[in-house]
């Protein structure tokens, strides 16, 4: 089955693009290892946080069609390293979630240079809660994620 893997610090909102995917009840959960959903793969932000994990991350991300780099406005440090899109031979988008929860555009505009300064080919601005922007981003990724022919 086609996937798309999420990646990001620790609460940036990957489990709950994985629930809200799948069509499962959001409900939240510290994910501790790798977890594979039917669309989705999810990964612990320590594994973004700390590069000596840097290695898990490209080997899991083989299993994926597409590969999503999540930046929360609403941290302090999102831990995106510049040029990571170096690191995989797919297609990586950046994906900014909690954007309902941003007091100053500044924050977004942060995480946004942050993400393109990593190399992702698209940003998507999105919101679980509020449903901002999840429409557009999975119509994005029907096209990755859709069975092959």
């Amino acid at each position: 089955m086609s996937r798309v893997i999420f990646m990001g610090r620790t609460g940036c909102g990957k489990t709950t693009l994985c629930q809200k995917l799948d069509e499962l009840e959001i409900k939240y959960k510290k994910t501790q290892a790798v977890e594979l959903y039917n669309h989705a793969i999810d990964t612990p932000g320590e594994y973004l946080e700390n590069r000596n994990y840097y290695s898990a991350l490209i080997m899991t991300a083989v299993d994926a069609e597409i590969i999503a780099l999540i930046g929360d406005p609403t941290a302090e440090d999102n831990f995106i390293p510049p040029a990571f899109a170096c690191s995989f031979a797919k297609e990586l988008i950046g994906i900014i979630t909690k954007v309902n929860l941003v007091t100053d555009e500044s924050q977004i505009q942060k995480v946004e240079e942050s993400l393109k300064a990593a190399g992702v080919s698209k940003i998507f601005k999105v919101d679980t809660v509020d449903d901002i922007g999840i429409e557009a981003l999975f119509t994005y990724l029907e096209k990755f994620l859709s069975p092959k022919k």
